[in-house]
């Protein structure tokens, strides 16, 4: 991305893009940092055909916000409300400012650890987003955190990975109801028994 002369960004930025609902095309700036890395356009637009029946009125929790890609574009979609959890303070500085801009009211940002979060929330969320840093060994130990919260019966979990990370054992009443690959990411759809 080419910047303006005479304009110097000490941080070089990323654009996101979200692809449909109410803010459909709008475009949010943030800053780059380690392991940022938003979901792509093409994944997203798989990931949100799959969540159709279900987006409208949901809770969603986005444990490895980002840039926030995957919680904004449920609340454009018309989810109720999304939790986004992110440990970067400049990044968690940047959703609050997109949820700003949208004037969006229906976002809450947790500015601390997956693992802190769950460990001090009961979670009744519909949909859950983990779309870790890859290679940085973040799922298993989420995935059992969530284990040991008796999700409720219909929960669906999103996970993106890597193509060359193995998936970490799923609980038993954890089952994988869509799955793709799109260049070096795996995506999957995770719905939640009993």
């Amino acid at each position: 991305m080419r910047k303006p002369q005479g304009h110097h960004n000490k941080e070089p930025q990323g654009i996101l893009r979200i692809i449909g609902g109410q803010w459909r095309s709008r475009k949010l700036h943030f800053q780059a940092a380690e392991g940022l890395r938003p979901t792509s356009d093409r994944i997203r637009e798989t990931l949100f055909n799959w969540l159709s029946p279900t987006i409208h009125g949901a809770h969603c929790l986005d444990l490895f916000a980002g840039s926030g890609a995957l919680g904004l574009e449920a609340l454009s979609r018309y989810a109720d409300h999304c939790d986004f959890v992110e440990t970067d303070a400049n990044t968690c500085r940047d959703i609050r400012e997109h949820l700003n801009i949208l004037q969006c009211s229906s976002g809450l940002v947790h500015c601390q650890s997956a693992e802190t979060y769950l460990a001090n929330r009961t979670i009744a969320h519909d949909i859950i987003f983990l779309d870790p840093p890859f290679h940085k060994a973040l799922l298993a130990p989420v995935i059992a955190a969530l284990a040991s919260k008796h999700l409720k019966f219909g929960t669906l979990i999103y996970i993106e990975t890597a193509t060359d990370e193995p998936l970490p054992s799923l609980p038993t009443n954890w089952h994988i109801e869509k799955e793709k690959k799109a260049g070096q990411v795996n995506y999957r759809l995770i719905s939640v028994s009993s």
